[in-house]
């Protein structure tokens, strides 16, 4: 047997490839629904267009996460190596982590520092291997090369979630201006700021292609209720990198990180070679 991998429905894998997936929970009102199975994108967009209801997000309790573990091990894995959501914008690693102390050495906890394929990526590059340390070191190698560039219609999703600073969120106001952000250490920060939507896909385009460098690189779109996006930015990259893009993927973004970004959002992920 080799080691498992564990990630989270954050991660908004286009194939779990033998990767167990733990939900997180979108609270509406008083209802608790688990990510993907009991609220999808299409509605979750419905919802937060209702200014009358309230969304929130929930981690996974450690009890879920020891029970993975545990039926894991009992499989015959010879460790398990668990990587999620950012610990800046989500409480789901310090849960893993508590439920992975009462393993020992069996289980180890990785923060990707990123969400959506920015975790994705470094879960996948752990898998197949038979020695933990080996699966570790492969998947912290996805973090440091990986890019996640973001861009949303308003920032005041972001605001109401405490996901970006007041500071920050006060240049989506000024002037109209369509703020491009990227994951910094784990945290959401302005990275560029255009005038127009067009402009900004054309500018995440340019920094996706950027992020690739002059080797080759796997490419992830992301979006919320927004499609013909997503589409755009695949083909705008697509055509420029040829034959330096060596997949490609486009999911769309589930209700945890979506209740945060609001419909419109988009994002590029890059794992450079």
């Amino acid at each position: 047997m080799s080691v498992a991998v564990v990630t989270d429905s954050t991660a908004y894998l286009p194939d779990t490839g033998g990767l167990t997936v733990v939900p997180l929970h979108v609270v509406v009102d008083d209802r608790e629904l688990a990510e993907g199975s009991e609220l999808d994108s299409a509605e979750l967009a419905r919802l937060l267009g209702d200014r009358r209801v309230t969304v929130t997000t929930s981690r996974p309790a450690p009890e879920r996460f020891a029970e993975v573990y545990r039926r894991l091990l009992g499989d015959g894995a010879t460790g398990v190596i668990s990587v999620h959501l950012s610990s800046r914008l989500s409480g789901t690693v310090e849960a893993a982590r508590l439920a992975a102390a009462s393993f020992g050495d069996a289980v180890r906890v990785i923060d990707s520092r990123s969400a959506g394929m920015g975790a994705g990526f470094a879960a996948l590059a752990a898998a197949g291997f038979d020695d933990l340390d080996e699966a570790a070191k492969a998947a912290q190698s996805a973090i440091e090369r990986t890019t996640s560039l973001i861009y949303v219609d308003t920032l005041d999703f972001l605001r109401r979630g405490g996901r970006i600073g007041a500071a920050s969120a006060l240049v989506g106001t000024a002037l109209s201006v369509k703020p491009i952000l990227r994951m910094s250490d784990g945290a959401i920060v302005v990275r560029d700021k255009v005038r127009t939507a067009g402009r900004a896909l054309a500018r995440l385009a340019d920094l996706a292609v950027e992020a690739a460098g002059d080797g080759v690189a796997d490419l992830a779109v992301h979006h919320l209720a927004a499609p013909e996006r997503a589409t755009e930015l695949l083909a705008r990259v697509t055509e420029r990198l040829g034959a330096r893009l060596r997949s490609s993927c486009v999911t769309e973004i589930g209700a945890v990180v979506g209740a945060h970004l609001g419909p419109g959002a988009i994002c590029a992920v890059v794992l450079r070679d």
